[in-house]
Parts: structure tokens; sequence; C-alpha cells
């Protein structure tokens, strides 16, 4: 059977990345982190929409698996960082934003991996990108190769890394959403995933909810505008 296991933290790229495995494997199954965030509600919100996305697509309901969970609250015992603490979000002397918490993906890579494992998996499908992104450098295509071949060989199994939006910005994975399910999964993404920082998930944009000025929203914001503006562009051939 053709299967994958989706990284997904509730977050609008996660979602999006789950839709897009829903649509191209026989069999999905989904793993979360609970590291210690202080946005733990995208813990929340990620149940509702692995209750409410299974219906934008004809035979998703029966495509997706079990729900994983993982705590990993030691990760964040150990990160002082603006996503694990209650501290300013800026940058710091080397250039990472405050945000950064090191290892992060490395570490989720690894127990995605080892539960891909043991349930016969080979396909990983994360919403790591490296065109709109926060500067992280556990986003970078070259860091996620390297982590991938160690665990391929470290479980002695090939193991693959998806990435769907790796090369997409922010406006053009709205377009993907858009391609893979429609205005349905549009709306979806919108009034349930969550992108904030500050774990605000209760004033309503236009875009989703959020404070609307952590750099999360304000990616989400960019990109949402962006997607508005590419829709209402004329078409060239008229």
């Amino acid at each position: 059977m053709n299967k994958a296991l989706v990284l997904f933290s509730g977050g609008q790229d996660s979602a999006i990345c789950l839709a897009w495995a829903l649509a191209r494997f026989d069999h999905v199954e989904t793993v979360g982190f609970a590291y210690g965030q202080n946005h733990l509600v995208e813990m929340e919100v990620r149940r509702d929409i692995l209750q409410r996305l299974p219906s934008i697509k004809p035979g998703w309901s029966e495509r997706l698996g079990p729900d994983h969970v993982v705590d990993l609250s030691g990760l964040g015992a150990i990160s002082e960082t603006a996503l694990t603490r209650s501290m300013a979000i800026n940058t710091d002397q080397d250039g990472l934003p405050s945000t950064f918490v090191p290892g992060r993906n490395l570490a989720f890579l690894v127990f995605a991996g080892a539960i891909a494992y043991r349930r016969e998996i080979n396909h990983l499908i994360g919403g790591m990108c490296q065109t709109d992104f926060s500067g992280y450098p556990d986003c970078h295509q070259d860091t996620l190769d390297a982590q991938m071949q160690a665990l391929s060989l470290g479980l002695d199994r090939p193991m693959k890394l998806e990435t769907p939006l790796m090369h997409l910005t922010k406006g053009q994975s709205w377009d993907l959403a858009e391609e893979i399910g429609g205005a349905a999964l549009v709306e979806l993404v919108v009034n349930d995933s969550h992108s904030c920082y500050r774990g605000d998930h209760h004033t309503r944009h236009d875009w989703g909810l959020g404070c609307g000025t952590c750099p999360a929203c304000l990616l989400r914001a960019q990109g949402w505008s962006d997607f508005l503006a590419h829709k209402t562009q004329p078409n060239d051939e008229s």
C-alpha cells in the first residue's frame, strides 16, 4: 500500500500538506509534537482539522488513518526561545530570529521516522519551506537531505521526505490549496489552521485567526494578500 506519515502541526502549511498527501497516497497518518510551545492552541486546532478535512474530497475519509501525538516537552525545557518562553520576538547576534528552536525539525524527523518504521511507512511529508520562511536553518533543503540520509541509514530502510511547499511562496501555497481542494479547502485552512506565535486564536482577520503582528501572522497575511492579488489579475490571453 502507498502510505505516508504527515508531520501535522495544525498550521497553514501542514494543513495544506495533509490535503496534498490525501490526494496522492492510499493511506495517510499524521503525527503532532507537543514540545512546550507557547502557542499550544495549535495542538487543539489540529484535532478539528483532522475531523473536517476528510469531507473536502470523496475518498479522503477512507484514506486518513491514525493520528499520533508525541510528547517532546524535553525539547522545550532546554530551549531558551520566544516559542517556549515569555520573551520578545527579535533577531539575535547570529542573525537568527528568537523564535528558532534549535534541533526542532531534526527531532521531529527522528521521532516521525521511528513511528513510520513501526507503521511500515516509508514516506514522510513536511511543510518545510526555504522560500517564505523565518530564517530557520533546519528548513533548508540540504539540512533535510542530510537528516533523511542519516535516518535511512540508522533505520536500515529507505526513508523519503516530501516537502511540497519547499520552493513556494506563502501566496503560492494558497494557490496549491485551491488547486487541491478548491474553495472549501482554502476556507478550512483560513478558519481552522493556526499560525500565530503568540497563540491568539480569537482575533479574526480575512486571512485567519491571530495577533496580526508576530512574524508568523505577518507572513501569512502577506501570502493571503498575494494570493488574492493573483486571483484578481486579468488573464494575459484575454
